[in-house]
């Protein structure tokens, strides 16, 4: 029986800034453009994408649990793998994250009158499952990180700054294009570090078809492109210029990914990923408030 700090631990919460910086940035964009901000409906965003993180977290527990995947898995705990609990339970688990998110959502897009979001918000359901689950799991074919920029990167980001002032602003998709690639360079080394158990399993991920050395320079140059990409915005917003105070929390993880041999110690790079985004999100929506307070 699975205890509650396995249940959190399951839950992988160092992944949980991916969706955080978007919603971040997108009412950040929101507020660059009325300078004002709908607080209840970021909290709902936040909520939204938090649960769908910890749903797809749950669910790909699951569904590479039953698979065989994580048999000889590194990194973090897996409950469905270690045999903790039942496989049904962490099952159940996910779809319960993706239908409190479904709740949270819908009462998002009603006091918001986003109505374009509904489909938008079924399909991140389903594309959720369909990662690692399901009899042909896109994941396993090298699109999770198509999914991780679209939904993680696009879709939250433009999301949000959409039930905040239903419109879209350019700052908003540099900011979605960029905390996106942030979502994908933390897959990338989650995927590096997994690299010779997915191939004995036939899990071809992106970084499975990079081979090691090109993945591990993917995810530098992901981190470059996302934060040299708001420089875009200094037109209208100045101190964007700000964004490049990323480059400091990101010269660790880079150099970590560049010159660790030993796989198992790139868990570390995960949670120091999950700070970039953070400090990204910070100092994209500082730039802006910056402005609107001036």
């Amino acid at each position: 029986m699975a205890t509650l700090s396995q249940w959190v631990s399951g839950a992988r919460l160092r992944t949980l800034p991916i969706v955080i910086a978007p919603v971040v940035i997108g009412t950040a964009a929101a507020l660059g453009e009325t300078g004002t901000v709908h607080w209840f409906r970021f909290v709902l965003a936040l909520l939204v994408g938090l649960l769908l993180q910890v749903g797809v977290n749950y669910s790909n527990d699951y569904s590479d649990g039953i698979r065989g995947t994580d048999d000889e898995r590194v990194g973090p705990l897996r409950l469905t793998g270690s045999k903790l609990t039942e496989p049904k339970n962490v099952r159940n688990a996910a779809f319960g994250c993706f239908g409190l998110a479904a709740i949270f959502g819908l009462v998002l897009v009603i006091i918001s009158s986003s109505w374009p979001l509904l489909l938008v918000g079924v399909a991140a359901i389903f594309a959720a499952w369909g990662y690692t689950g399901g009899k042909n799991p896109y994941g396993y074919r090298g699109l999770g990180d198509i999914y991780v920029f679209i939904f993680f990167g696009l879709v939250a980001t433009l999301g949000t700054t959409f039930t905040q002032i239903n419109q879209l602003t350019m700052a908003s998709l540099w900011g979605a294009i960029g905390t996106g690639l942030i979502g994908c360079a933390l897959l990338m080394a989650n995927n590096v570090r997994d690299i010779p158990t997915d191939k004995e399993v036939g899990k071809i991920t992106l970084a499975v078809r990079l081979g090691e050395h090109n993945a591990r320079l993917s995810y530098v140059l992901m981190l470059a492109v996302a934060i040299l990409l708001p420089l875009l915005a200094t037109s209208a917003f100045p101190w964007m210029w700000l964004i490049l105070l990323t480059f400091v929390p990101a010269v660790a993880p880079s150099l970590l990914m560049l010159r660790e041999q030993q796989l198992p110690k790139l868990v570390l790079v995960l949670k120091q990923t999950g700070m970039v985004n953070i400090v990204y999100a910070v100092l994209f929506s500082l730039a802006i408030a910056i402005e609107v307070l001036a």
